[in-house]
């Protein structure tokens, strides 16, 4: 695990230099924008890779700094410069996704063209912004799984926040004393393996009987304590979708 540190602070340290260098310079043009969209890609996958690891080895805010900086500029040179650009679609959809719920992020991408908007990649992160904005976590993790494996590392940072609304909407919709819901259908709809959906559940002050069987109750919902909930425990959506890909594959886009 220490080598995985190693690499980032070399890689990000590297990239950082490079930036200064291409604004000193006023770099611009195709080569600007092939830096940058392997730039954005390494930056989007530390902050899967490493959430949740220790400050002093990795600090996302500085992470977040670097790459909204990143994804900013590649942005503006897609909508200032002459192409083509072949990715185009894929770091749109990315922007949207990394800051889903954004005013900012949401109009930029209506003032797309109507060709851009229509693409697949786009209209999926539009449905999922939606979902998000609208809180209707069940269709927003349904929508989840059909992202590719450097969307989802994108739109990680967000599962937290749509568990905790799922958990939340059925506390007061199921809250019942007769009332018990399967677990294993809390888990499907979740994306979580069924000990993790127990696990996460039980972290918000739920009750899961010997049965398998959840116990909603407006009461009982509890925010966990800072540092009880580890996001990295609740990434399987994301990582069984990385499979076989390599670092190499994933900045290059070979995905």
């Amino acid at each position: 695990m220490q080598l995985i540190f190693q690499v980032y602070s070399f890689v990000f340290d590297r990239l950082r230099g490079v930036k200064q260098d291409m604004i000193i310079q006023r770099v611009s043009g195709l080569n600007c924008v092939a830096i940058l969209e392997r730039t954005v890609r390494f930056l989007i996958y530390a902050s899967y890779r490493l959430c949740g690891e220790p400050v002093r080895l990795y600090d996302p805010r500085i992470n977040d700094t670097h790459l909204q900086e990143s994804l900013s500029w590649l942005l503006d040179c897609y909508s200032t410069e002459t192409g083509p650009h072949p990715n185009q679609e894929e770091f749109q959809a990315l922007g949207l996704l990394y800051n889903l719920g954004s005013t900012r992020a949401t109009q930029h991408i209506m003032e797309l063209s109507e060709r851009l908007r229509r693409s697949p990649a786009i209209t999926l992160a539009l449905s999922i912004n939606r979902a998000f904005l609208e809180r209707n976590p069940v269709r927003m993790l349904r929508l989840a799984r059909r992202l590719n494996f450097i969307q989802g590392c994108a739109l990680h940072r967000h599962l937290v926040t749509c568990r905790r609304d799922l958990l939340l909407i059925y506390s007061h919709g199921y809250c019942s004393r007769n009332c018990r819901f399967p677990l294993d259908g809390l888990a499907q709809l979740l994306s979580l393996d069924t000990p993790l959906a127990a696990r996460l559940c039980q972290t918000y002050g739920m009750e899961v009987n010997q049965g398998n069987q959840l116990v909603f109750s407006k009461a009982a919902f509890t925010e966990p304590e800072k540092g009880k909930l580890h996001c990295k425990m609740y990434h399987n959506i994301v990582a069984e979708k990385q499979r076989e890909l390599s670092i190499g594959n994933i900045i290059h886009g070979c995905i």
